[in-house]
């Protein structure tokens, strides 16, 4: 995707296939930086401090992290160590384990020298295939966005198409174009008047600093809100369809995401706006019926709540009254205390979503209803 007019994806192989290369998205969005990841150890701490994140983007990141491991040690405990180790990084997200079972059943049958590549020449294809499904999520999206648009009264109809999304599920969360993010890119790109209210997403507001981030570089207008303001737009008509990402979904089309996905869609079913979400294959979890009770919800740190990160100073080249008044210190991120000393925080990561309040699963095989019968006869199951 673009940043700046260049063109960027998530994560690479450089070094000739001895390390990989990542965006730190800790940094984001006030500083574009990279990072070489090197080893096993460097990959789950990559996954488990969020350099990198969303459910695609760690499969891919956890898959790479087996290789390095191989590299170094190519023997079945080394294998069987480095799986245990990047799975226990982010709990909740299937794709994780779903890349890492691939990658281990691959290479467990072959001779240890050919393992590293091997693992290396599996990883890659994991990132391509990303890619392809996320684009082709992209193009059924538009495609409903479309039909959505054109559903509308007549004096609506040169009105922006307003839709609104919670978290970062975008090219940063994948390798490239995103989930719930890629109909917008797609509709954008087709010269679709759109319009995105992006969710700040706390605590740790993927959504003001990670859509934001994206969306501005695309050139895609969007305006960051107050997580609890969707209600009020979705009564006040303001929002044309709502569209958010997955970490994990159930055969019967439960859906886990970011926390506060859920008060997303029950305000949709209530105002009667649309409750749509994006995912690849790799995201479906078969062993799992009923979300709520099965799904592992990761709880983070309690900091996360209790404190704040954001920029002080001045970024070099920063357009003036981009940042705080009188400011002229060199840029440097930093953490805010927000609560009073001794509060606790609690920090639940996700939250899950019941089928019954998810208008289409939109999938890189198309459209299909949020349950079990749906997602069977779309992919061949059962």
């Amino acid at each position: 995707m673009n940043i700046d007019g260049k063109a960027w994806r998530t994560i690479w192989l450089e070094a000739g296939g001895r390390s990989i290369a990542v965006i730190d998205q800790t940094q984001l969005p006030h500083t574009l930086s990279t990072r070489s990841i090197t080893s096993l150890d460097q990959a789950a701490e990559a996954i488990s401090t969020m350099v990198v994140r969303g459910a695609p983007l760690i499969g891919v990141t956890g898959a790479y992290g087996l290789m390095l491991a191989l590299q170094a040690d190519p023997s079945d405990g080394s294998l069987a160590a480095a799986f245990t180790q990047l799975l226990a990084t982010r709990p909740t997200a299937v794709n994780l384990q779903w890349a890492l079972e691939r990658v281990r059943d691959l290479v467990l049958p072959l001779a240890p020298a050919e393992r590293a590549l091997a693992a290396q020449q599996e990883a890659s294809a994991i990132a391509e295939e990303d890619v392809l499904m996320c684009e082709a999520i992209g193009d059924h999206g538009l495609a409903l966005f479309q039909e959505l648009a054109a559903r509308r009264p007549a004096r609506r109809q040169q009105e922006p198409f307003n839709v609104l999304t919670h978290c970062n599920a975008g090219w940063l969360a994948t390798v490239d174009w995103g989930t719930a993010l890629a109909p917008i890119y797609k509709a954008h790109r087709a010269g679709m008047t759109v319009h995105v209210w992006v969710d700040e997403t706390r605590p740790r507001n993927q959504g003001a600093s990670l859509t934001a981030f994206e969306l501005g570089r695309e050139g895609v207008p969007h305006t960051v809100i107050v997580d609890n303001a969707g209600g009020h737009l979705m009564q006040h008509g303001q929002v044309d369809a709502v569209i958010v990402g997955t970490d994990r979904t159930t055969r019967n089309g439960d859906v886990c995401n970011k926390i506060g996905t859920y008060l997303k869609a029950l305000a949709a079913h209530d105002n009667g706006v649309p409750f749509y979400v994006a995912l690849p294959a790799s995201t479906i979890d078969w062993s799992i019926a009923d979300g709520v009770a099965e799904i592992p919800i990761e709880a983070r740190s309690g900091r996360e709540v209790t404190h704040i990160q954001g920029l002080v100073g001045d970024l070099p080249g920063a357009v003036q009254g981009d940042s705080p008044r009188g400011a002229s210190s060199p840029a440097a991120l930093t953490q805010v205390q927000l609560t009073p000393t001794g509060s606790v925080g609690f920090n639940p990561a996700f939250d899950v979503t019941p089928a019954r309040l998810v208008t289409a699963l939109i999938t890189e095989r198309g459209v299909v209803s949020a349950s079990e019968e749906g997602l069977k006869q779309l992919y061949g199951v059962g």
